[in-house]
């Protein structure tokens, strides 16, 4: 990953806010030949002991489960809009034009689990995306059959989270002048554009 003291966060909570804000997370790992694999799912968040876990789950007999069996070792990347920036928009206009986006990098474990935690995380997903206790969608409102049936093509799973790596880059080491401008510069622009504005704006204050 990217690593520049002007683009980290000293504060551990915002790291964490961020993942939760953008669930959606590309999950990789290599399968027992050496191979990438990658997939893309929605996770959700759990506590235990001071520890951070990602639940989630995945469909059976695919390239990503199998090499998840195989090796354990996987990263979850957390990943937010992101937009150019120009550096005609700088003080300074003949130098380097760049990028601004936000990710996070989680490395754990990945453990499979059983049927009854696959349930559980089926509920608490609909529970939170749904957003609506009335959802008809609701796993709790669904056909029990319908339901088992399934659950047969997919399996659970649960990372340890064991290191975590960031970079919020955000055009903090611009001058004051360019930095109002690029700001300026990104309203102007598509709702991604407009979100990374929205960030920089908060880091004002």
């Amino acid at each position: 990953m990217y690593n520049v003291p002007h683009f980290k966060s000293s504060d551990q909570k915002e790291i964490i806010a961020f993942m939760h804000a953008h669930p959606f997370i590309i999950l990789c790992g290599a399968d027992s030949n050496g191979q990438p694999v990658a997939t893309h799912v929605p996770v959700l968040f759990e506590e235990k002991d001071d520890k951070l876990f990602l639940r989630a789950h995945v469909m059976k007999k695919q390239g990503h489960t199998n090499a998840f069996s195989e090796n354990q070792q996987v990263l979850a990347i957390f990943y937010g809009p992101h937009t150019y920036v120009s550096a005609s928009w700088y003080t300074d206009k003949k130098t380097a034009s760049t990028w601004n986006y936000q990710a996070v990098h989680a490395k754990g474990v990945l453990r499979f689990l059983d049927d009854q935690d696959l349930l559980a995380i089926l509920t608490s997903l609909t529970e939170k995306f749904e957003n609506n206790p009335h959802s008809p969608s609701l796993v709790q409102k669904m056909d029990e059959e319908y339901v088992r049936r399934m659950m047969q093509a997919i399996i659970a799973f649960e990372i340890e989270i064991v290191s975590l790596e960031h970079v919020f880059k955000l055009s903090q080491n611009r001058d004051e002048n360019s930095y109002h401008n690029i700001i300026h510069q990104l309203d102007q622009q598509d709702a991604d554009a407009k979100y990374i504005a929205s960030e920089m704006k908060r880091r004002e204050h």
